[in-house]
């Protein structure tokens, strides 16, 4: 059983919060990245075609290793894949550069099991801009370090694909998601240096994050709660179109085994219709889902009410 279950006993310690340590090396590196993003907005009217259909499919391909792998396959387990699918989905993983799937599967069942509270690593009780990017400005609360050591792990640490991931994780990230994205256009079709660096690495890079931070600050502030009106996650469809599906955020806390992340298959949702496209090809297998009638009941047992309006 995957440790993702929200657990009602845990209790914030008494007393006052530990002083923020802030991680300077963090906040010089955020932001020069978003410096350089908004030079790669700048750079947009300059750029070739080809460069600016190559950042998109750089976004799109960073995106499924997040979302279709450290998500929804390594930290839910929420279906089955095969070799030659894990290993497209980890080189997919270093191209996003969000930590090695081992340790944002750790981040994020220790985010289910103890949302919202002292122990989440993006504890969206503590406002928007600590939930979207600070969380990684400061040194994390003793209990997300002390909870994240307690998990059960042991079915990541078994699968030799992500493990690798982990041994090398540095090099794959300065290959995959700096030196790749910057040479394919500068070498296939003579666009600048500056240009290939700074759009499809730099700025495909930037958007990429946010997009996944949104779902931890927007997607747990913003939106309805249809499933369960009890916990902070909402349904945000904005967030979804902007991270391939996952900001059907109260379904998923609510349902976090679901292959789906959501009750409506591909609406919003390319990486649920890249699984299902996975298991045609034979690739994928055993999506978990849940039942009309589940969703229904928990709707009418634990929603605000608001599915009856849409």
């Amino acid at each position: 059983m995957i440790d993702d279950i929200f657990d009602e006993t845990y209790r914030e310690k008494e007393g006052p919060k530990p002083p923020l340590r802030y991680v300077w090396r963090n906040i010089i590196l955020m932001s020069l990245l978003h410096l350089g993003a908004i030079l790669g907005l700048v750079l947009i009217p300059s750029a070739k075609i080809q460069t600016l259909a190559w950042a998109i499919l750089c976004f799109l391909v960073s995106a499924l290793g997040i979302t279709a792998g450290s998500h929804r396959l390594w930290s839910h387990r929420s279906y089955k894949a095969t070799l030659p699918l894990r290993i497209f989905l980890t080189i997919a993983n270093s191209i996003a550069f969000q930590n090695d799937i081992y340790e944002w599967v750790r981040d994020h069942r220790v985010h289910h099991k103890f949302s919202e509270t002292d122990a989440d690593p993006h504890n969206a009780t503590r406002g928007f801009f600590f939930s979207h990017i600070g969380w990684l400005l400061v040194r994390k609360h003793p209990d997300v370090i002390e909870k994240g050591q307690k998990l059960d792990l042991s079915d990541v640490k078994a699968d030799k694909v992500v493990m690798f991931q982990r041994r090398y994780y540095k090099p794959s990230v300065v290959l995959l998601c700096f030196t790749l994205p910057t040479v394919v256009p500068w070498y296939f079709w003579d666009e600048s240096i500056v240009i290939s660096f700074f759009i499809p690495a730099i700025l495909r890079y930037t958007i990429g994050l946010n997009a996944t931070w949104l779902v931890n600050s927007a997607a747990h502030m913003f939106g309805n709660r249809p499933y369960d009106q009890n916990i902070n996650p909402r349904e945000n469809p904005l967030v979804s179109l902007g991270a391939l599906g996952e900001g059907f955020h109260n379904y998923h806390h609510t349902f976090p085994y679901d292959y789906s992340t959501s009750e409506f298959g591909w609406r919003f949702n390319i990486t649920t219709a890249f699984i299902d496209l996975m298991c045609l090809l034979g690739l994928a297998s055993d999506r978990k889902k849940v039942s009309k009638e589940v969703i229904m009941a928990r709707k009418m047992r634990t929603g605000d009410g608001s599915h009856k309006s849409g």
